[in-house]
């Protein structure tokens, strides 16, 4: 294979493959970071309108394809249309990680 090919399965070198993740030594920086950006911080106004938008939640266990653009860019074009229209939108995005139907 030529190296740039995409469907090329990627390696590391041994030396620099981790041997194991410990969760305290990076769960508790990330917190004390997602914290101090106020990242979960939310300032709704309970005096405008409210919207809600889910979509489809894409599956990991295959190639992207036009479809995932279906799915998820007009539901964001319309929630961000919404929050310039004024309302307080809510717009959890998120994914599946088991590649299964849920």
């Amino acid at each position: 294979m030529s190296g740039t090919d995409a469907k090329e399965p990627r390696t590391m070198e041994r030396d620099k493959t981790p041997r194991g993740y410990d969760p305290a030594s990076v769960e508790a920086r990330w917190q004390e970071r997602w914290e101090a950006d106020g990242l979960y911080r939310s300032e709704a106004d309970p005096g405008r309108p409210k919207h809600y938008t889910l979509t489809m939640l894409p599956y990991p266990s295959g190639d992207l394809h036009i479809g995932h653009w279906y799915a998820i860019a007009p539901a964001d074009a319309r929630a961000r249309f919404l929050r310039m229209r004024g309302y307080n939108v809510l717009f959890p995005m998120g994914f599946d990680a088991f590649g299964l139907p849920a």
